[in-house]
């Protein structure tokens, strides 16, 4: 397998569905969760909609690199998490979320392997492998976050 194929697989364990790493992934974690325990606050933490919508923020910014774009995501609006009150709307990030990590996904199954070692925007930020590699790591980062404050919203 090549090694597009291989992250892309990878993206797809850790997004929507694959239980190899943490026996879960963002799609089977958020399956359940209904609107008002989404924008739960539990004490300092952030929501369960917040680090959606920040996984999102980013796959959405680099899929439109992928694409032949610029990369306009900043880390400052990556929380900007517009109001949340209604399952509707949790459905549509939700939504959001799935249709951007397909792209993801698909893209890089497309992207020729040796784009992999190339300068991914600016060299500050390292290589495409990198960014994607870095991707990953994010979401099981934020992955296991949300499994740990769906536990506290059961107590």
């Amino acid at each position: 397998m090549s090694p597009t194929l291989q992250l892309a697989k990878r993206f797809r364990e850790v997004m929507l569905d694959g239980l190899w790493i943490a026996n879960t992934n963002f799609k089977d974690q958020l399956s359940d969760v209904t609107w008002e325990q989404a924008v739960k606050k539990i004490d300092f933490l952030n929501t369960i909609a917040m680090l959606t919508f920040h996984i999102d923020y980013y796959i959405a910014g680099i899929v439109n690199v992928f694409e032949g774009g610029d990369l306009e995501i900043k880390d400052k609006f990556s929380f900007d998490l517009p109001p949340i009150e209604s399952q509707e709307q949790w459905e549509g990030l939700l939504n959001k979320l799935w249709i951007n990590s397909e792209k993801f996904a698909a893209l890089l199954e497309q992207m020729p392997e040796s784009k992999l070692d190339e300068v991914f925007v600016d060299e500050k930020y390292g290589t495409y492998r990198r960014n994607i590699d870095g991707m990953i790591e994010h979401s099981y980062y934020h992955l296991g976050q949300i499994t740990l404050i769906k536990k506290l919203l059961k107590n």
